[in-house]
Formats: C-alpha cells, structure tokens, sequence
C-alpha cells in the first residue's frame, strides 16, 4: 500500500511539472509574437510621425506660380493618402494580430506579421520618397546658393587668370569673352528664377553654369600652351628641321625617305585645322595632337642623327672593306691565272679545283654588288642607314668567302709542303742509306749475309721510285707519300740490320777473345770456342754469340753483362 502511494506521488508531480513547462513555453512563445507585435506598432507611428507636414508648411510661402501650387496640391494629396488609406489598413491587421495572439493562433501570427511587414515597408518608401521631394525645394535655395557661391569663386579665379594674361590669347580673346559675358548672364539669370522660385529651371542653370565654367577654365588654362606650339614652338621646329635636312643633303645625305616636305605640309594642315577648333573653344585632343606632331618633328632629329652615326660606321667599315677586297682579288685572280699548272702539276681533277671556281663566283658578286652599293651614294637614292647594313653583309659574305678560299689554299699548300717534305724526307734517307754503307765498310766482318744485300737492294730500289715520282710531271702526291713512307720504312729496316748485325759480331768476336783464357784449363770451354769460331767465320754471329756465351757461363755466369760493358765503352 505504501509503495502504490509513492508512485502515485511521483506521477502527480510529474505532471504538474509537465504542466509548468508547457506553461512556460506557451507564455514565451506569447512573449515573443507581442514583442513583434510591439515593434510592427512603433514602425508604423515612425511613419505618422514624418515631417512631412512641416516640410509642406515651409512650401507654402514659395509658392507663387501655378507650378509650384500644382506641386503642393500633389504632395499634400499623396500625404493624406498615406494617413488615410495605407496607415489604417495596417492597423486592422495589426487589430487582427493582437486577437490571434490573444487566441494563441500562432499560425495566423505569422502570416499577419508578414503582411504587416509587407504594408508597413510600402507605407514608410511612401512616405521617404514623398519627403525627398519635398525637401528638394525646401532645402533647393540654400543648396543651389551654396553651389553657385563655389562657381562663383571658381569663375572670379579663372576670369583673373585670363586677364592677367590677356596679351597671350592672341585672336581667341573675343570668343573667349564672348563666352565670359554668357557665364555672367547665366549668374543673373540664376537670381531671376530664384526670385521666382521656379525651381526646375534652377537646375539647369546651376548645372549650365557648371558645364560652362569647366570649360572656360581649361580654355582660358590650356590655350596659351596650345598657341605657344602651334603659332611658335612647333614652326620653330620645322625650320630648323628643313634647315638641317637641306645642309645634310648637300653633304651627301639621301633622306628623300623620310618625306620631309609632305609630311610638315600635312602638319602645318594639321594645325590650321586645331587652330580653327581653338577660336570655337573646342579645345577636345587639341593639346594631344600638337604634341603628336611634335613628337614626330623631334623622332626627326633622331633619323638625322641615326644617318650622321650610319654614315661614320659605313665609311670606316667600307675603307677596311675595300682594301680586304682588293688584296683578295689579287690573291684569287693570282690562283686562278695558275690553276692550269697547278692542276698539271699536281695532277687534279675538276673535283679537286671545284672550290677555287666558287670562290671566283661568289667574289664576281661581290665585287658587282659593291660597285652598285657605290654607285648609290652618288645618286643619294639610298640613305647611309641602309648602306650601313649593306656594307656590313657585303663584308660578312666577303668574310665567309676569304674562309672558303682559305680552304682552298690550305688544300694546295699542302700538296706542295708535300712534295717539299717529299725531298727532304728523301736526303734524310739516303743520309741513313750511306751511313749504313759506311757502318757496314768500317767493321771488317769475314762474312756480310745475305740478308744484308737483299734488304740494301730493296732500299736503294724504294728510294729509286721516290726520285722517279718527284720527276713526274704532275706529280701524283699521294704516290709520292706512299714511295716516301716506304722507302724510309726500307731504309729504317735496312739500318738496324746493320747496326744488330754489327753489334752482335763484336760481341760474339770479344766474348771469343775472353774466353781463350780458359782455354788451358777446360776441356769443354775450348770445344765451344773452337765451335764459335767456325760459325763466326761462316758469317753466323748470333750462333756464334750463343755459343761463346754459352760456353763461358760455365765459368763466369755474369759473362754477358761484362761483354755489353765492353762493347758499350
């Protein structure tokens, strides 16, 4: 029984806590649509309490023309629209609002504040606008007097300029003025539809006012500039451009290229043209085009500068270009007034001399195009800036020329540096030759091999064909190299024949010579030199040195490094 009592409690106070939250909720969330409520009351008493009543009050005083009441009329009629049509439709649905909330139909709430919202924006752009019209004539005369005040200023400042300077505005002092007197007139007239309150017309003349004041300014600012270079500056220049073009032509300069005459006739055009809009004060590009024309006066002076500098380069490159040619005509006319005994002499072919004929081509053209290229400085057809170009790739064609011919000379010379090492080669090998000879005659050997004879013969036939093949006529270099090469290679052979075949006899006859004293004292020392000594006499040294040293070692083992110190010394 206690504990159904315990849980009975609990779910009463559950409930009741349940109730309390709910209670909460639903009062917060009253809470909140009243406050929106509040605020969608106080937006709309912000509209009621425009000024636009006190704005119309100060209207009424100005009003006197039937525009200006026209104006009043509509304005006071759109004011109790506002106050008589939009204010009250809001309040009924801000009524509707406060018994939905009252009902606590939250759904209802919603869609009431955002008609609410909708109808209150509406009234409130009514209202501003209305407003912003009205004080556009309100405030217009303390504004536009504002306005004009600084115009005021402005001009005084400008008209000071124009008539402290007056003296420099030449034939343009009546247009200018002209245009003075109108800026006056348009201040007058300013007063006049103040006075009247005609204030659409105040607009146009404050803003006519303004245009016609910028422009004044930057005429009465810019126009001695644009006089000072069209009537001075600029003319100035073209003197002494015509001045200067005349003196370089007598010196020699072609400038017909650069059209001088034309193009300052179409510039003083040109500027009859900018002078003419400068008496209307159409001052528009004016200042851009002079400096154009300018520009271009002054890029003048640079082209004649340009062709004084191409002149310098061209006459210092065509001195050096011109004795380069000479010295190579000579040299090439040389070769070819001898390329027929070259040829024979050294038997080539059209192959072989196809080179001399392209450099003797390829000179003919330059040596042509160089005279044309002289031949037009007399005629001053073409200016030196061309010229300079011209030179320089007659003397890079002229350079590439001389390093074919170079080619061509190298190829030759070493046919005849050929021939002529050819003959020295061939003393150098008959001295070898005969000093072999010489060599052999000196050491009295009992026996000369063979070996010898044949390899003399060989020699003495190589150096044979050398001397034939110098003799030819032409000479076949390439042969004569071969012959050469082989008769040095024989002759070489045959020398160290001689020299081995030398050397070993006088070691085998010494080592023979100190082995007899060992001969009394063995048997075998003595049958070996015996045996030496016939191979000796047969003309077999190296048997014979074999065998000495053989021998001997069978007493002295050190024998053949004694032998070699022998022969040495």
């Amino acid at each position: 029984m206690g504990q159904i009592l315990v849980i009975s409690t609990v779910i009463l106070i559950c409930l009741i806590i349940t109730l309390v939250c709910l209670l909460i909720i639903r009062k917060k969330e009253q809470k909140k649509y009243i406050d929106v409520a509040n605020q969608l009351e106080i937006n709309k008493n912000k509209i009621t309490s425009t000024p636009v009543l006190l704005e119309l009050s100060k209207i009424e005083p100005l009003i006197k023309n039937d525009l200006m009441e026209d104006k009043y009329n509509k304005w006071n009629d759109r004011f109790i629209s506002i106050k008589e049509n939009k204010i009250p439709k809001i309040d009924d649905i801000l009524i509707d609002l406060d018994l939905y909330i009252e009902n606590r139909k939250y759904k209802e709430c919603t869609r009431s504040i955002a008609k609410a919202e909708m109808e209150i924006y509406k009234a409130r752009e009514s209202a501003d606008h209305l407003l912003d019209e009205i004080k556009e004539i309100t405030l217009s005369e303390e504004k536009y007097r504002s306005i004009v005040t600084k115009l005021k200023t402005k001009y005084r400042k400008t008209n000071n300029e124009y008539q402290k300077h007056k003296n420099l505005y030449d034939d343009m002092q009546e247009a200018i003025e002209l245009q003075l007197e109108n800026i006056e007139k348009n201040f007058l007239d300013f007063e006049k539809v103040m006075d009247k309150n005609e204030y659409s017309e105040v607009v146009k003349v404050v803003k006519a006012l303004d245009t016609m004041i910028d422009h004044i300014s930057i005429v009465v600012d810019e126009t001695p500039d644009i006089l000072l270079m069209a009537k001075q500056l600029i003319p100035k220049r073209m003197k002494e451009i015509k001045d200067t073009a005349k003196e370089m032509t007598k010196e020699g300069y072609a400038l017909e290229y650069l059209n001088i005459d034309y193009n300052i006739e179409e510039s003083k055009k040109n500027i009859e043209k900018i002078l003419d809009k400068v008496k209307l004060l159409n001052l528009e590009d004016c200042m851009f085009e002079l400096k154009t024309i300018l520009d271009y006066l002054d890029s003048l002076f640079v082209d004649f500068e340009k062709e004084r500098l191409s002149r310098k380069v061209y006459e210092e490159i065509e001195s050096s270009f011109s004795k380069k040619l000479e010295k190579t005509n000579k040299v090439v006319d040389d070769i070819y007034n001898q390329l027929n005994d070259i040829k024979n002499m050294y038997d080539l072919n059209e192959d072989d001399v196809k080179i001399i004929h392209e450099v003797k081509k390829t000179l003919v053209v330059i040596n042509d195009d160089y005279k044309k290229m002289t031949g037009k400085i007399g005629s001053l057809s073409v200016p030196y800036s061309i010229l300079h170009k011209d030179i320089e790739s007659l003397t890079e064609r002229l350079k590439k020329m001389e390093e074919d011919l170079d080619i061509a000379l190298k190829s030759l010379g070493n046919m005849h540096d050929d021939e002529e090492r050819a003959r020295e080669q061939l003393e150098e090998i008959e001295n070898f030759l005969q000093e072999s000879k010489n060599k052999m005659r000196s050491f009295k050997l009992p026996v000369i091999t063979d070996n010898y004879f044949i390899q003399l013969k060989e020699a003495n036939e190589a150096i044979v064909e050398v001397i034939k093949e110098l003799e030819k006529k032409p000479i076949v270099i390439k042969t004569l190299n071969t012959r050469v090469d082989t008769a040095r290679d024989l002759v070489l052979k045959l020398y160290n024949t001689t020299n081995e075949m030398i050397k070993t006899a006088i070691l085998a006859e010494k080592s023979i010579i100190y082995g007899n004293r060992y001969k009394p004292y063995y048997n075998e020392v003595e049958d070996g030199l015996n045996e030496a000594e016939n191979y000796f006499y047969k003309g077999e040294y190296k048997k014979s040195l074999d065998t000495v040293l053989k021998t001997c070692s069978l007493v002295d083992e050190n024998i053949y490094k004694k032998l070699l110190t022998v022969y040495d010394k």
